[in-house]
Formats: structure tokens, C-alpha cells, sequence
């Protein structure tokens, strides 16, 4: 997604624009890193992919690429067909269903007849061999694509400064799913522009190193993605890599016992700043967005206050802050401009800490209020 030449699948793609993806590719090669992901939204990446990847010896790649479902399934094997055109291959590993994002896409997608029949049947041809979702819903949602039992995979998010999704995690172990962790990165806290705060809790290890192991030690998760945009995006991650060692359990406990006081340096100063019992329970009742006066997005945007407070992630805090009400069902919900106006007390009536949170979104949009962001594909 990172490393195309731009977000319009039509323009002419640049020299240098092909040459850095390229060498980016061979980079990972290099390293052992063989897992190429990208998605028919992503502007020119899968047409830039199909310059090199054909080139590649097909046995040392797993190739992944993501379509979105659509309401007519024939629409959606036409745009798996043009994917393919486009990428140059017979076949691709990973086939995901790109944005299964609330009930709407995921009831539009498991219909009898829906997209993934359609899915089903291109695996059945030879075309793809495995097939997952990539989502950004609520846990239950990704619940429910879990418990439909015919996905082999599935792209969430799931890192140290978001950890609602365990329970999908563990269910989707459960049933023997591939789990592949999306932004662990950038959504994971902007790791590779961190604050000196949270530089300084993560030593000996860098923020970004320190959550790749928080990921990888756990059993449940297989695939990080790294969002390079340049072959040397990948040396922090190696230094993880290097870290973790094989893949054995053995590994695995070692390397947890390595980050384990980081991480409870991190928890300690996360309830310092908050107080433990609100630390610990903030979430407790707190509606979904659409039962919120203004659709509010009540839960993400504490979320990223406690961050900002706790850790100086205010930049992280502020950028995906200001993406609300323009994100779509990627990210959906409302920011706090109407707050002075909009009757909070009946959203917050099952909270122990309504008066507190209250006064916490008061401070939380005073420290993220700013201008408009927009997602990368509507820049």
C-alpha cells in the first residue's frame, strides 16, 4: 500500500517509482521475507507488482491480494479477473475479501450466492488457495466472520496500544485460521516516529522492535505486515526477527520473557497516568458509536487520549483523532464538534466513570482537535 506509485490505478507509473519497488521486493527476498500482500485498491501496486513479480520464482512467493465484496458477486469475479490481469499470475496464494468492516459487508459477503461462494469456487478452480477477510469491525462482527467457518484467514488489528481484538484472535485459533496482524506500525502507534516518552519506557528495544515481539511471541499470530515504503523500511523489523530467533516455543518464551518488563514498565505508566481502576475498566459500558447522541466514537476516541496522556502519542493521537467523520466504515464514528451541544448522560448511564469521561472528552478535544485528515487513498 506504501510503497505504489499512486492511489489512481490509471496513471502512468514513474522510473523511480518501479525501480524502489522493485528493489524493496528483492530486499525482502533477501531477508526471507516472501509474503507479498496488496489489493485491488491500491492504486497502481498491483499493476507495478505484475512488472516484477512474474519475473520471480512463483515457489519462494505467497502472494496476496484483496478484493472487496460487492453487492453483485459477477462484479466481484470481474474484479478478481482484472487483479489477476493486472499482477501477471495464474493463481495467488491469499485471496482476501478486502473490508469487512460492519454487519452490512459481512451479511453482504456470506450470503448464500455472495461473494464468498464466488471465492470458494476460484480456490476450487486452482485460481486462489486460501481465502480470508480483511477487517476493520468490531470484535463481535469479526466474530461473526469467524464462526461462518469457511475462511481460512483473517487481516486484523491487533497490537500492544489496541488489544480489543484478543477474543477474535483466539477464536480464530481455534479454528486453526491463519491470523495476519494489519499496521502494527502506524496504527500500532506510529512506531517509527515515537515519542521520546515512549522511546524511553521500550529501552533497551526501539517501540517498533518491542512490538513486533509483543506480536510474534504470541502463538495465535503468524504474519505482521511491515507498510515499507523503501528497501531499509524493513532493518528495524530484522533486528526483531534477530531477536525472536527460530519460531519454536522455546523461542518464543525466551523472547517474552525479554519484552515482559517493558511491557509491565509500560502498564505501570499507563495506570500511573490514568489511575489503575480507571485504566483498567474505562470501557466498561460504553455504547457502540451508533447508539451514541452525534455518533460519537466514544471508545476510539478515549482510546487515543489515554494514549496521548499516558504515552505522548499525541501526533498518532491527533492524525487518526481528526480522520473520524470522514473515514467511512473504515473508520467509522464522529469527532467531539458537537459535544457542547448533544446530551451525553443516557450514552454514558451504564459507565462507572461518566462524570470523569465526560470531562476527559472536554480535554480530549482540546489536545486533538485539528484540522481534517483524510485516509491515504482519498489524499
Amino acid at each position: 500500500m506504501r510503497f505504489q506509485h499512486s492511489w489512481n490505478a490509471g496513471d502512468a507509473i514513474g522510473e523511480a517509482s518501479q525501480r524502489n519497488l522493485e528493489a524493496t521486493i528483492r530486499r525482502s527476498l533477501e531477508l526471507g521475507i516472501h509474503h507479498i500482500e496488496t489489493a485491488r485498491g491500491y492504486g497502481t501496486s498491483e499493476a507495478q507488482l505484475g512488472r516484477i513479480l512474474p519475473q520471480l520464482p512463483r515457489e519462494q512467493l505467497i502472494v496476496q491480494t484483496k478484493v472487496a465484496p460487492t453487492e453483485d458477486p459477477t462484479q466481484f469475479l470481474r474484479d478478481f479477473d482484472d487483479s489477476m490481469g493486472r499482477l501477471g499470475l495464474d493463481h495467488v496464494d491469499l485471496l482476501g475479501l478486502h473490508g469487512v468492516n460492519n454487519e452490512t459487508v459481512l451479511k453482504r459477503s456470506i450470503r448464500p450466492g455472495g461473494c464468498l461462494e464466488q471465492a470458494l469456487k476460484l480456490r476450487e478452480q486452482g485460481r486462489v488457495r486460501f481465502i480470508g477477510f480483511s477487517t476493520h469491525a468490531p470484535t463481535d462482527v469479526i466474530l461473526g466472520g469467524i464462526e461462518d467457518g469457511r475462511f481460512d484467514y483473517v487481516n486484523l488489528h491487533y497490537y500492544y496500544v489496541f488489544q480489543d481484538n484478543r477474543a477474535a484472535v483466539e477464536a480464530a485459533t481455534a479454528r486453526d485460521m491463519g491470523v495476519f496482524i494489519i499496521s502494527p506500525n502506524d496504527k500500532g502507534g506510529r512506531l517509527y516516529d515515537p515519542s521520546p516518552k515512549l522511546v524511553e519506557l521500550c529501552a533497551p528495544l526501539s517501540p517498533m522492535v518491542f512490538n513486533d515481539l509483543w506480536c510474534l511471541t504470541q502463538d495465535s499470530i503468524h504474519t505482521l505486515s511491515c507498510g515499507v515504503s523503501r528497501p531499509t523500511d524493513f532493518d528495524e523489523h530484522v533486528k526483531a526477527t534477530e531477536l525472536l530467533g527460530d519460531d519454536s516455543a522455546t523461542a518464543r518464551q525466551a523472547a517474552r520473557k525479554r519484552i515482559a518488563p517493558i511491557e509491565a514498565r509500560l502498564q505501570a505508566e499507563y495506570e500511573r497516568v490514568l489511575g489503575t481502576d480507571y485504566a483498567r475498566r474505562w470501557q466498561q459500558g460504553l455504547p457502540r458509536w451508533e447508539e451514541v447522541p452525534g455518533h460519537i466514537n466514544l471508545r476510539e476516541i478515549l482510546r487515543l487520549y489515554h494514549l496521548a496522556k499516558a504515552f505522548d502519542l499525541v501526533s498518532y493521537a491527533r492524525d487518526r483523532y481528526n480522520l473520524l467523520g470522514g473515514g467511512g466504515h473504515w473508520f467509522p464514528g464522529s469527532k467531539l464538534d458537537r459535544l457542547d451541544e448533544l446530551d451525553l448522560g443516557p450514552a454514558l448511564a451504564q459507565s462507572p466513570f461518566a462524570d470523569r469521561i465526560l470531562d476527559a472528552l472536554c480535554e480530549a478535544r482540546e489536545l486533538l482537535a485539528g484540522k481534517e485528515v483524510k485516509r491515504l487513498q482519498q489524499e
